[in-house]
């Protein structure tokens, strides 16, 4: 066995390979190897025409057993050979995988070989069980769930559950239902479980629930262009309501797109008339084109990358690309900007998307950047022929930032750029070696911009055609272009990069949309960059993406806040072209609060609660309580009422103090909803002095007998049975300074500025208006605050998230009486 030179590799030769795995000694080729390990030809060919690539997962193959190995090790250990960089980079900084994780590659061989590591999921949470320090061998089987065995009975089991979760939408949509989602959330339970099988057992309970697929479910769906989904009717407890027809759908909100300075914005075909609109003698002819093939209709697209989560700067960007379309009867594209496929995972698509339907959004169409791969490859063509662009050699950081060297490739001849771009294509050149870039100096001074790079990673959805991608800077503009958006509208970080915009749909000979830029929405006490969020989770600050105290559309809908108030925050504060303001979260708490109020259960929870046994009363077996005060069609509930009430514990004092007007031993309260003074007759303590229960009773309350407070309780049927146990997560800021990347505030970084006690969990007894109740379902729990039912709930302990505290109440964003 020998090591070959990447000199070798990269003139061609085939270097041999002696095989100790087989019976006797056996040389082998390098793509020979690759596709005894279950390669395709063409694959094993890509990966062989890049040395270091080549030669690391040979490397890792020999390490393993040689060749033959089974296709899924090979696609473990072809995946760590991905994530090192080049052989240049790593003698010079020593780093290969995440840094420090070059000298953990042996382990990570060691256990595919072994059989430990069987899946990415597993291998996944090996790289970042290494990136974030390591720890001991029972540390790492835990962290990548080695030793579990997920059986095909478990794996049924969560199957029918989600199932029968999602069993009426199944049958009302059969085929077309996206059984990603599904699949996601049995990731979620399943973490450890083989993906394969869990869509097996999928496809087989769906098929023996709906039956074989019919004609109808292999027609294509009609084109619907409304704006919104009807919404289903729901009860209290966010359940569907059984019987009737759905409720029309709400008309999304669209005042934003009619107010400032979205009004001035140009007609359908008057680009030119927009101030700073570049023309070209052919203008005016894409223009007639372009209004022809659209018939007049106002175009517009939310273009996220799909390697993060939305948060509420993005709310602003969604609602207003679909209300400006949306007012002018125009239309909306969901683009997903997939040129990064490294970094692209499928839950980020599925989130996304559940985003903009969260806020009443139906895209007219969703598409991919990557749909226009082949078009972006042939503008690209055209460039260098045009003498537009050339094949440039120089690397990392030379090619980086403003202050850049003239590339000495730039006035290369047009034939061997061409050439060279072509081997680009065809996987000759290795990754970093090569770029394609166009000759433009940006307004920001940034010189001739990268348009293509080599990247040996496989696409989400175009597999291993490519290996070269584009960039954002060439992708974004000729993406429109080639969508006939009528309107690019983005945020204000995006306007230097507009004169590019234009001179390269120009330059291609394109229609040419106009770019308008409007203030982007900063929130204060909280960070949004994709990458400052992935540091929060690596160092356990936060759950996840989602978590309740972050402003990720996830952590918003999670934490209760309903869609309606989001808009209305975002209407608020209007569309303008003016600097960037930060605004304080409790603008948008306002919002909250205004919705909640008019739509929002009224349930009662006691919390901390303390024990009261109420002696010689005559009590009603329930009482009725209004689901909510401020709209009497919403109805009435019944709770069940005991000799044994539960009150919050800051309602009791064992002394009299001055402003306290609840209940102590010497002054009675009022119980809500049922109509009756309570009085203390004994105080039963523990050993150690705190109170333990109160023996109490009730009387009817007159005029003159009028209590100074009236206080909620919560209660069972039965008074040797407790009322259901929950557990509240209240929340308060993430961040102790409303600007946490400022390094005056935080001179050790935006990390040294959380303040670790923004999470208390306390516990409560609920009423039996809570029991059951759907997942995002927010209660107002009076004089406490509105909660919203958590996913990480169960029947046994369900799980509050504070969405925001009362206005004046008890409790306030954050913060509760302690005992």
């Amino acid at each position: 066995l020998f090591r070959p030179s990447l000199y070798a590799f990269q003139i061609g030769f085939e270097h041999c390979y002696c095989h100790s795995g087989a019976k006797g000694a056996q040389v082998m080729g390098a793509e020979e190897i690759f596709v005894a390990c279950g390669f395709s030809e063409s694959k094993a060919k890509e990966i062989a025409a890049n040395a270091v690539l080549a030669e690391k997962l040979v490397e890792l193959i020999t390490k393993a057993g040689g060749a033959p190995l089974e296709k899924s090790k090979s696609n473990l250990l072809f995946a760590i050979a991905q994530k090192f960089k080049s052989e240049k980079d790593r003698e010079k900084k020593g780093e290969g995988m995440e840094g420090s994780m070059v000298k953990h590659t042996d382990a990570l061989v060691d256990h595919i070989k072994a059989g430990r590591l069987k899946t990415t999921a597993q291998l996944d949470a090996a790289f970042k069980f290494f990136s974030t320090g390591g720890g001991s061998a029972d540390a790492f089987a835990a962290a990548t769930g080695i030793g579990i065995v997920v059986t095909e009975e478990q794996v049924t089991a969560a199957v029918k559950k989600v199932l029968e979760a999602n069993k009426e939408a199944l049958l009302t949509d059969r085929y077309r239902f996206n059984v990603g989602v599904l699949l996601g959330t049995l990731r979620t339970d399943l973490k450890w479980a083989d993906g394969k099988l869990m869509k097996r057992v999928m496809d087989e309970q769906i098929e023996a629930l709906l039956g074989p697929r019919t004609k109808e479910d292999n027609a294509k769906p009609a084109k619907n262009k409304a704006a919104g989904k009807p919404k289903k009717e729901v009860d209290g407890k966010g359940k569907e309501k059984k019987g009737g027809a759905a409720a029309p759908a709400e008309e999304p909100v669209v005042s934003v797109a009619l107010q400032g300075a979205a009004m001035r914005l140009h007609k359908v075909g008057e680009n030119d008339k927009t101030a700073g609109y570049v023309t070209t003698p052919k203008t005016k002819k894409h223009l007639t084109e372009h209004v022809k093939r659209i018939g007049g209709q106002v175009r517009t697209r939310f273009p996220p990358e799909p390697n993060g989560v939305l948060h509420i700067g993005h709310a602003k960007a969604i609602n207003f690309n679909f209300s400006y379309a949306a007012a002018r009867d125009g239309i909306t594209f969901l683009r997903y900007d997939d040129t990064n496929p490294e970094k692209e995972e499928e839950r980020f698509f599925t989130g996304i998307k559940e985003d903009v339907e969260w806020l009443g959004w139906k895209p007219y169409k969703i598409t991919h950047s990557s749909d226009y791969f082949h078009e972006l490859h042939a503008y690209a063509v055209k460039l260098i022929k045009e003498g537009l662009a050339y094949v440039c050699h120089m690397e990392g950081d030379s090619i980086r930032g403003h202050e850049q060297v003239i590339s000495p490739w730039q006035n290369r001849p047009i034939e061997e750029s061409l050439a060279l771009f072509e081997d680009m294509r065809n996987g000759l050149i290795d990754e970093g070696k090569a770029t394609l870039r166009m000759k433009h100096t940006m307004k920001d001074g940034k010189v001739d911009p990268v348009a293509y790079r080599i990247k040996f990673c496989p696409h989400h959805r175009t597999g291993d055609e490519w290996c070269i991608y584009p960039t954002y800077d060439y992708t974004h503009c000729l993406c429109d272009s080639i969508e006939d958006i009528t309107h690019s509208l983005c945020t204000k970080e995006f306007e230097n990069r507009r004169p590019s915009y234009y001179w390269l749909c120009n330059a291609v000979d394109a229609y040419c949309p106009v770019q308008w830029e409007y203030s982007r929405l900063n929130v204060t006490y909280t960070v949004v960059s994709k990458r400052k969020l992935g540091k929060l989770i690596e160092n356990k600050l936060v759950m996840d993406w989602d978590d309740p105290r972050l402003f990720t559309l996830s952590a918003l809908r999670r934490r209760g806040f309903p869609a309606e108030a989001v808009t209305m925050f975002v209407n608020k504060l209007g569309v303008t072209d003016a600097t960037e303001t930060a605004i304080d979260p409790s603008a948008l708490e306002a919002c909250v609060r205004d919705v909640l109020n008019v739509k929002a259960v009224r349930a009662m929870a006691a919390v901390e609660p303390l024990r009261v046994e109420l002696v010689g009363s005559n009590l009603p077996k329930t009482a009725v309580v209004p689901n909510n005060p401020v709209d009497e069609s919403m109805g009435t509930h019944e709770v069940p009422v005991c000799s044994v009430i539960y009150l919050s514990s800051e309602d009791f004092q064992v002394a009299d103090s001055k402003g306290f007007k609840r209940l102590t031993p010497s002054q009675p309260v009022g119980l809500k909803y049922l109509n009756a003074l309570m009085r203390v007759k004994e105080v039963v303590t523990r050993p150690d002095g705190s109170v333990e229960k109160l023996i109490a009773t009730l009387e009817k309350h007159t005029p003159e007998t009028k209590p100074k407070a009236y206080i909620h309780w919560v209660s069972s049927a039965n008074p040797d049975k407790p009322p259901q146990r929950a557990n509240l997560r209240v929340y308060s800021r993430l961040f102790k300074h409303a600007n946490p990347e400022d390094p005056d505030v935080a001179p050790g970084g935006f990390i040294t500025d959380v303040d670790v006690d923004s999470l208390r969990v306390v516990e409560a007894f609920i009423d039996t208006t809570c029991a059951g109740a759907n997942v995002g379902t927010v209660f107002q729990l009076e004089r406490t605050g509105y909660y919203c039912v958590d996913r990480d709930s169960t029947p046994e302990l369900p799980i509050f998230n504070l969405t925001v505290g009362l206005k004046g109440g008890a409790a306030t964003e954050g913060k509760t009486n302690k005992k």
